[in-house]
């Protein structure tokens, strides 16, 4: 009995995806670029802001499964998850659905404010309508995962009242496009001949046409990025950061072309060296130009 139910629980954090909670660090952005990250105030507020969006993610997570069980069965992949391999009843999964939304309510309301929980239903409403009709919208539903981006850095910005630059924000829209399409392109890849059948979308992308999206957001990721390090107040030494991000696109794409591991970004994360020591020196190197003012 005592097993059984550990095997529950367990399943149970699985479904709401934990791995994933590394988008959730965009909630970040505003108060580590604008040099506050040192206000211990601020950034126990950014703390809280960020474990509540984990929430409120895991929420969306669950219902994505809920509705998408039957296709996830046929995928080779996502037919291991909770859901579909039936090691959480649906039922169940409805029911900590529900006890997730109304904690992300009262702790929302407790420890933050009614600005933020707005940010938080906003990104749930958006997902609802991902989960039934977005996702099937070729464009639209990377788009839409991009504005949800674009939510998580709003959430930190508002919460610590800080400013955000549009040039960070746009390179927020920009690179989750560039990972909403190596997603879909990836998933092509898996599924080959099967990609209609475990989602519908897929039928109406294709490779070649991904490819060609990317090749204009791409550059336009470091375009974007460019134009934030010469406005930002440390201008000339935060154009250091450049070649940082220049080696994570090229070798986000390598990894998508050779090993077709970029459809989920924690495995990118969690599986290659290069691009883990990449995304380390950049933080240093950002870390020693604002908060060091060099």
């Amino acid at each position: 009995m005592y097993k059984s139910g550990r095997k529950i629980m367990v399943a149970a954090i699985e479904l709401m995806r934990p791995k994933q909670w590394i988008k959730n660090f965009f909630v970040f952005a505003a108060i580590i670029f604008s040099g506050n990250f040192l206000q211990l105030k601020l950034l126990e507020t950014n703390i809280i802001t960020f474990m509540l969006f984990c929430i409120t993610s895991s929420i969306i997570y669950i219902l994505n499964d809920i509705v998408d069980i039957e296709k996830d069965m046929c995928h080779p992949d996502k037919k291991k998850r909770p859901l579909p391999s039936g090691r959480v009843s649906k039922n169940t999964a409805i029911v900590l659905d529900i006890i997730l939304f109304i904690l992300v309510v009262y702790l929302t309301c407790a420890f933050l404010n009614i600005k933020i929980l707005f940010i938080y239903l906003i990104y749930i409403i958006l997902n609802i309508c991902y989960s039934f009709k977005l996702k099937n919208l070729v464009i639209i539903d990377v788009m839409t995962i991009a504005f949800g981006f674009v939510l998580r850095v709003a959430s930190g910005s508002v919460a610590t009242g800080v400013k955000v630059s549009p040039w960070l924000v746009l390179c927020t829209v920009l690179l989750s496009l560039f990972l909403g399409l190596n997603k879909r392109k990836s998933e092509i890849i898996t599924l080959k001949n099967k990609s209609s059948s475990s989602r519908k979308i897929l039928e109406k992308y294709s490779v070649k046409n991904i490819d060609k999206m990317l090749t204009i957001v791409n550059p336009s990721i470091l375009m974007a990025y460019c134009l934030y390090t010469f406005a930002s107040t440390q201008s000339n030494t935060m154009m250091f950061t450049i070649p940082f991000v220049l080696y994570g696109i090229f070798r986000y794409e390598y990894l998508m072309d050779r090993e077709n591991i970029g459809g989920k970004p924690e495995d990118v994360f969690g599986r290659d060296i290069p691009f883990l020591i990449n995304i380390l020196l950049w933080i240093i190197t950002v870390i020693i130009v604002i908060y060091l003012k060099l």
